[in-house]
């Protein structure tokens, strides 16, 4: 049996979730749930200003587009691209492209969460990139980002650098 991919499918805009919804009905209804793994609208949670009062709100990352996980056949090409609200999926000509494993992690989908053990003053030493052997103190952490700031001392005063978690260990 192949292996399952992400593909990305081109919408109506205004119709990601309907599309969402109908793909996901007709997966229960075929019993296809071995072959179509997941239908993702992908969203961002952004700050608005409205009126002087800043709300958080979920905006579609890529209006008129849905990601499907799924094994590529005759069957879950038909499904998804006779959806209603599907004008077809992303690629050259009728071939659907997958998206690569890169692609997928750059949108934040596969990422593990990584349980940081860094905290504010903590002593840790670079062991890559220019500053290897550096010895500094913890300034700031920043876990969305996965990089901290330690402060080194350069030409007589403390310089700030952020390095990435991969890049330090705890002394």
């Amino acid at each position: 049996m192949s292996e399952a991919k992400w593909y990305v499918v081109h919408t109506y805009s205004g119709y990601e979730n309907k599309v969402k919804f109908d793909i996901e009905k007709t997966i229960e209804n075929r019993k296809l749930q071995d072959q179509i793994l997941a239908v993702s609208v992908p969203m961002l949670e952004v700050a608005e200003l409205k009126d002087g009062v800043e709300k958080l709100a979920d905006k579609k990352m890529f209006p008129g587009y849905v990601l499907i996980h799924m094994i590529m056949n005759d069957e879950t090409w038909y499904v998804v691209r006779n959806t209603r609200g599907v004008t077809g999926f992303v690629g050259p000509g009728s071939k659907p492209v997958p998206l690569s494993d890169e692609e997928m992690a750059n949108l934040g989908f596969g990422r593990t969460q990584v349980a940081v053990d860094f905290e504010v003053g903590d002593t840790v030493v670079v062991t890559a990139g220019a500053w290897k052997d550096t010895v500094g103190a913890v300034k700031a952490v920043n876990e969305g980002r996965k990089t901290l700031t330690i402060h080194v001392e350069m030409f007589g005063r403390e310089t700030p650098v952020e390095l990435n978690f991969t890049e330090v260990k705890k002394m």
